[in-house]
């Protein structure tokens, strides 16, 4: 279970990124390229994906931004995790999800933060990787 290839996507993957973030269920839909070319381009992130075969199985995306009360050391950031719907409760997210959690720690990161909704049902998942919400309290602003 979750034995796919991992790796760093690149633009190339960019068709199959689209068909996972229109997976997602908050945003606007993913309907080019260009916006993936943005984010891989981005200084500190990351998008890391795992493949069954040919199909991109699972994906989410490392931001690791400097701190200077850490001395400038990186904490990670965590967004858009998605395992393609075909794919689910097969062990690629997990997969995923330690990847990204080992590039961090890699990093020198200081900590790993993620968001999630509250009614994704995804807690239990993330607590089982060692995440907790018991130190911070997450709060969001959305522009219209």
């Amino acid at each position: 279970m979750g034995n796919g290839a991992f790796r760093l996507l690149k633009p190339s993957d960019a068709d199959q990124a689209l068909v996972l973030y229109n997976e997602l269920t908050v945003g606007p839909p993913a309907e080019s390229t260009a916006g993936f070319s943005v984010v891989l381009d981005h200084p500190g992130t990351q998008v890391l994906g795992v493949f069954a075969g040919a199909d991109l199985a699972a994906m989410v995306t490392l931001h690791l931004l400097p701190n200077v009360l850490w001395n400038g050391r990186p904490y990670g950031l965590i967004e858009n995790v998605v395992t393609r719907a075909s794919h689910q409760q097969r062990g690629f997210g997990r997969q995923v999800m330690q990847g990204a959690i080992d590039a961090a720690w890699a990093a020198n990161a200081y900590k790993i933060m993620l968001m999630t909704g509250q009614g994704r049902g995804a807690t239990g998942f993330y607590e089982s990787l060692g995440f907790s919400s018991k130190d911070k309290f997450a709060m969001v602003m959305r522009r219209d």
